[in-house]
């Protein structure tokens, strides 16, 4: 198991440099480019000449690639020049990656908690009218855009109800204390229970409306799954030697069918914390996704480049978790290694 980690570790390494070289060359292929970004409306031949030379842009593009990895290496991945201008991109990332993976982590615990039994019971009752309405709350997450309906539970519970929060992370009015910049987590840790209860109010509506395509996802293939593992001959057999629900449900049926299940999780989650651009720039709430969408329209490409790399060094680690989570699943895959 060890040799797979470490073989895993290097492929996800190897992943990001190809990834790091592509992105390279594309940002500075795109028209513009970062001379034209800094500089605005006051450019002159002049004056863009004097900043490649002082970027090093005016060298080869594999020196200049190289002078990039190294930099990269001591955490330096440039500064930002639209996002928030003259702050360093890595900076920014790390003080806004906090909220992605709170917002993530709260609607991925609403798609899978829902998801999971739901997709369990409409198998077991395949055909019943408790199946059909899965099935048609499925279709209707996959086919309304996020960004719909994120606008329209902003409407509904913030706008008319002014049940919850309509935007942001945190009422500006709490003087809450910072710690990890998990807001919810920051507040349990300090006893400050208002904060914490504000800042989940402001998770609600933006994990919801995040929450709708991994849940029909999760749905579909956690019910696809059991309706193969139910007409397996070991569960017909365990219910005709009087099994209980509860056992043949646990050692026979939902465990067989959570391999696919744990991969859909996985790549959700990948998906999730690489940024939900529409859903976050809806709820104005100041994440990666947030910032992804600023770095395009303010062609800010140091952000764009390290946002990109981050979102596929996250979706490669969420599959080696998910890897390994299959070797505890499932015993035989581990023999099979």
């Amino acid at each position: 198991m060890l040799r797979y980690i470490i073989r895993r570790l290097a492929q996800m390494v190897l992943v990001v440099l190809v990834l790091s070289l592509l992105l390279f060359g594309w940002l500075r292929a795109l028209p513009g480019g970062p001379v034209s970004a800094l500089l605005g409306e006051r450019a002159t031949p002049e004056s863009r000449a004097q900043l490649e030379a002082t970027l090093g842009m005016d060298q080869p593009l594999w020196a200049q690639y190289l002078r990039f990895l190294g930099r990269a290496v001591r955490g330096d991945f440039g500064v930002s020049t639209g996002v928030l201008p003259g702050r360093e991109v890595l900076s920014i990332f790390l003080s806004r990656f906090p909220a992605t993976i709170e917002l993530s982590i709260v609607a991925i615990l609403l798609a899978v908690l829902v998801g999971v039994p739901a997709g369990y019971l409409a198998a077991r009752h395949r055909g019943r009218p408790l199946d059909v309405t899965g099935v048609l709350l499925s279709l209707v997450g996959v086919a309304v855009p996020v960004f719909f309906l994120a606008f329209l539970l902003k409407f509904v519970f913030a706008v008319e109800l002014g049940w919850l929060p309509a935007s942001g992370r945190q009422a500006s009015s709490i003087d809450a204390t910072r710690i990890t910049g998990f807001f919810v987590l920051d507040g349990l840790m300090t006893r400050e229970w208002d904060a914490a209860w504000d800042a989940f109010k402001h998770l609600i509506l933006p994990a919801v409306a995040l929450s709708s395509i991994p849940f029909a996802v999760i749905f579909r293939i956690t019910r696809a799954s059991v309706l193969d593992v139910l007409d397996e001959d070991y569960v017909r057999t365990a219910e005709a030697k009087g099994l209980t629900q509860g056992v043949v449900r646990n050692r026979h049926v939902l465990r067989n069918a959570m391999l696919p299940v744990v991969t859909t999780i996985g790549l959700q989650i990948g998906a999730l914390l690489s940024g939900a651009v529409l859903t976050e720039k809806v709820f104005a709430f100041p994440g990666i996704g947030d910032a992804l969408a600023k770095s395009f329209e303010m062609r800010d490409y140091a952000m764009l480049q390290l946002l990109i790399m981050a979102a596929a060094a996250v979706y490669v680690f969420v599959n080696l978790v998910v890897d390994l989570l299959y070797a505890v699943i499932d015993p035989r895959v581990r023999t099979a290694r």
